[in-house]
């Protein structure tokens, strides 16, 4: 399990996404008010954006966001007009390192799921190994149902190139369910291709996490962002439906698809 946020919009530095809100992901860490099935995000942190070449990097660590003495210079340097970040609680035979440290990111995607897949070392990865090509499965560093599922979405979206991202994403729901063999997944994503960001709030035999999105944030304005819980005091957040695949588009108004 972990809280994500994403932001998209004007140029920031990443201090005011990551640090400065009044319950941002630093906060969630250790006062996340809406978390289930763990009672801290201490396991690891990380954070992707788009460089000036319009590269995917990503900057992870295995510790916890407050002890790391380089992050309130590093993000106060650093600006993006996309973030994805996330603060993360190690679910069990997932150990804490940098390979198993989210987001993931490959030449094209930023990719973070909030959640965890039941019995996944036991049945569910081999399902998906199955359906990988040799190509894609050898980029996969760590063993996380999180980064499987960032394969299994690039699989899809290498085997038809034309296939829209939220397209991949209804099909990558539809797969997990006859993968996960009636197990329980907890399935909230977040994925940039540069242009937009995807959200997904979807869950197999439990309840989705929490998810809000908002497009009017005093402290953002004219941007457009997505988090596990609320980042301020706004009034203008609103819950992600379960099952929802939810679209942020610079030059559009919010599009939410059922899954």
């Amino acid at each position: 399990m972990c809280r994500i946020a994403a932001y998209l919009g004007e140029p920031v530095a990443l201090s005011h996404f990551l640090l400065d809100p009044p319950h941002s992901l630093e906060i969630q860490s250790w006062a996340p008010q809406e978390l289930v099935y763990a009672k801290l995000n201490a396991d690891g942190f990380g954070f992707a954006w788009y460089d000036r070449q319009d590269t995917p990097s990503v900057y992870v660590n295995p510790a916890p966001i407050w002890s790391d003495p380089n992050l309130p210079h590093l993000a106060r340097t650093l600006e993006s007009s996309l973030w994805i970040a996330s603060v993360r609680s190690a679910t069990s035979n997932n150990p804490v390192n940098h390979a198993n440290t989210q987001p993931f990111v490959d030449s094209e995607f930023l990719f973070d799921h909030n959640g965890f897949i039941d019995k996944f070392h036991g049945v569910v990865q081999q399902n998906i190994m199955d359906q990988l090509s040799p190509e894609v499965l050898a980029t996969i560093r760590g063993n996380t149902d999180s980064e499987y599922l960032f394969a299994a979405l690039r699989q899809l979206l290498v085997d038809n190139s034309d296939l829209p991202v939220e397209t991949a994403l209804a099909e990558l729901m539809e797969n997990i369910a006859d993968w996960s063999d009636g197990h329980r997944c907890l399935l909230n994503l977040v994925i940039s291709d540069g242009e937009r960001l995807y959200a997904v709030r979807h869950a197999l035999g439990d309840d989705s996490p929490s998810l809000y999105y908002t497009t009017d944030d005093e402290m953002f304005p004219g941007a457009q962002l997505i988090a596990s819980e609320r980042l301020t005091d706004s009034s203008f957040w609103q819950s992600v439906p379960e099952h929802k695949i939810l679209i942020l588009d610079p030059e559009e108004p919010p599009e939410l698809l059922s899954l």
